[in-house]
C-alpha cells in the first residue's frame, strides 16, 4: 500500500469533515433551504475577501473567472494593461486575445515580482487603459507580485485593477475595500480546500458601473443576470450544490482559526519550506518576493527534474507540482496552501530529500528538515 500525499499548488486535499458535509443527499436549488445555505455562504465569502461587496458565484473552474472578468468589463478594442510573468499572466493575455481586447504587456521575468513603476509606467504610456489585468500570488513562478502598491495607481482613476487572486485569496490578506480592489476572483481547489469546480468573483461599485456598460458577448457568463439572482439568495443557473455544502463548512472552519491566524499559518509554513531548500543547497525560484501558497525550487541542473518527481509520486506517494512552460523539468513547486500544516512540509521536504538521494544528489539526510523544524518551532504553541 502506497500512502498519498497530494502537496500541489491545486488541486488541494479536503478536509474530512468538508468531504462529509459534500456527501449529504442533495437538496434542490430552487428552495428556501438551499436560499438559506446560499445567504450564509454569500455572507461567508464577504468576510473571506474583506469587502462589503458582492462576491458572486460561479459553476466554473478559476479561468472561468477570469475570463468572466474579461467579457463584462471590456469592448473589443479596448486598451488594458496585462502583467505577465508567469504562465497565467499569459492566460490574461490569451483571453484578452480571444475577445479583441488589445493587451499593452508588461513583461516580467519569471520568479521576480512586477515593480509598480513599470505599471506606472505602462498606464502613463497609455492612459486610454481601461484595466490592469494581474495576478496577485502566479501560481507557475510562486512570485507575489505587490498588489497594494499597484492599486494605489488605480484607486482614484477610471482604470480598473483586475486581480487573479486563485492562490492568493485564504492564503494571504488582501483586503479587498481597504486596498481598492475592483475585482477579484479565485477557484474553490485553492485555499478553499475544496474540489475543482466553483469560481468566485467580487466586484467593487467601480467595477459594476463598467459591467453595465460592457458590450463584449456573454452568456453563461453574464454577471449581470447572475448578480439579480443572487442578491435573491440563488442562482441563474443549476448551481454545483454538493461543492456548496462544502464550502458552508470550509467557512465555518476558517472562521474558527481566525483570518489572521489563516494567514500566519500560510505564512509560517512558507518561510519554513523555504529555510529547508536553502539549508540544501538550492535555489528558490522566487527569492525576493515569494508567495505564501507555495515554494518553487530549482532542481539540480544536473538531474532529470520530471523523472525525479515522477519517482516521487509513483514510488513514494507524495505529489509535487513540477515547472511550467520553460521550466519543466527544472524546477519543483512545494504547496502549503488550504488544508496544509507543519507535518506536510516536513514530508514534502524529507521526501526531497530522500528522492535526491536516490537519484545521486550528494547531500546531508535530514538538514533541510530540520531547518523546517526549527522555522516551525518558532510559532509552535507553548506548553499549557
Amino acid at each position: 500500500m502506497l500512502k498519498r500525499y497530494l502537496l500541489t499548488p491545486g488541486p488541494t486535499p479536503v478536509p474530512p469533515e468538508v468531504l462529509l458535509r459534500m456527501a449529504q443527499p442533495l437538496i434542490h436549488h430552487r428552495t428556501a433551504e438551499f436560499s438559506q445555505l446560499f445567504a450564509e455562504v454569500q455572507e461567508g465569502l464577504r468576510w473571506l475577501f474583506q469587502t462589503a461587496q458582492e462576491v458572486l458565484i460561479l459553476a466554473a473552474s478559476g479561468t472561468g473567472a477570469m475570463e468572466a472578468a474579461v467579457v463584462n468589463t471590456c469592448a473589443a478594442g479596448d486598451t488594458v494593461i496585462v502583467v505577465n510573468g508567469g504562465k497565467f499572466g499569459e492566460r490574461w493575455l490569451k483571453i484578452c486575445q480571444a475577445f479583441a481586447v488589445q493587451a499593452v504587456e508588461v513583461k516580467v521575468e519569471w520568479g521576480q515580482a512586477v515593480r509598480g513603476s513599470a505599471v506606472a509606467q505602462a498606464l502613463q504610456a497609455h492612459p486610454e487603459a481601461r484595466a490592469v489585468l494581474l495576478q496577485a500570488s502566479e501560481t507557475s513562478t510562486t512570485v507575489l507580485h505587490p498588489v497594494e502598491e499597484i492599486a494605489a495607481l488605480t484607486r482614484n482613476t477610471d482604470t480598473l485593477l483586475i486581480v487573479d487572486g486563485i492562490t492568493a485569496v485564504g492564503a494571504t490578506d488582501m483586503p479587498m475595500d481597504r486596498w481598492g480592489l475592483d475585482l477579484v476572483v479565485t477557484g474553490s481547489q485553492k485555499a478553499l480546500m475544496l474540489p475543482p469546480g466553483l469560481a468566485f468573483i467580487a466586484l467593487s461599485p467601480k467595477a459594476w458601473s463598467r459591467i453595465e456598460k460592457a458590450t463584449l458577448p456573454r452568456f453563461y457568463f453574464d454577471l449581470r443576470r447572475e448578480a439579480t439572482e443572487q442578491r435573491n439568495h440563488t442562482t441563474a443557473y443549476t448551481p454545483a450544490i454538493s461543492l456548496l455544502n462544502g464550502l458552508h463548512a470550509v467557512l465555518q472552519l476558517l472562521r474558527q482559526e481566525g483570518r489572521d491566524h489563516v494567514f500566519a499559518r500560510h505564512a509560517r509554513l512558507a518561510a519554513a519550506t523555504r529555510a529547508a531548500v536553502q539549508a540544501l543547497g538550492l535555489r528558490l525560484l522566487a527569492p525576493e518576493h515569494p508567495s505564501p501558497a507555495a515554494t518553487g525550487v530549482w532542481l539540480p541542473a544536473d538531474l532529470n527534474g520530471a523523472r525525479l518527481l515522477s519517482y516521487m509520486r509513483e514510488r513514494m506517494g507524495v505529489d509535487l507540482a513540477g515547472g511550467q512552460g520553460h521550466l519543466k523539468g527544472k524546477v519543483a513547486r512545494v504547496a502549503h496552501i488550504g488544508y496544509a500544516g507543519p507535518f506536510d512540509v516536513l514530508t514534502a521536504i524529507s521526501a526531497l530529500e530522500m528522492a535526491l538521494s536516490r537519484f545521486g544528489w550528494a547531500l546531508e539526510l535530514g538538514r533541510g528538515v530540520r531547518a523546517a523544524e526549527e522555522v516551525l518551532l518558532e510559532g509552535w504553541p507553548a506548553l499549557g
